[in-house]
């Protein structure tokens, strides 16, 4: 598959493995999540065959920037109103 291909398809892919790290470890430590979404998202996108056909030539850069994709999806989801949970009066909480 070509390289951009898989990895904007990675890319499509975050929001929804963000969500479900958050459902499966939402009581865990953030970087925890983090890490097992890193985890997941690599194993995914078969970087090591990337990286064997030479198609990521930095492997830590690329490492560096799936992780930043990840930061900047748990920080647009964060600031949306998936995070918000009704109180029992009907509104939400404040930040």
């Amino acid at each position: 598959m070509d390289f951009l291909s898989q990895l904007l398809r990675g890319i499509a892919f975050v929001p929804a493995l963000v969500s479900a790290i958050e459902g499966l470890f939402g009581g865990k430590l953030g970087s925890d999540k983090k890490d097992a979404a890193m985890s997941f998202l690599q194993n995914a996108l078969a970087m090591t065959d990337a990286v064997a056909n030479r198609e990521i030539t930095d492997p830590v850069k690329f490492k560096s920037g799936l992780s930043l994709v990840i930061d900047g999806t748990v920080q647009c989801l964060n600031a949306s109103t998936w995070l918000r949970q009704p109180t029992v009066s009907g509104i939400p909480p404040t930040a």
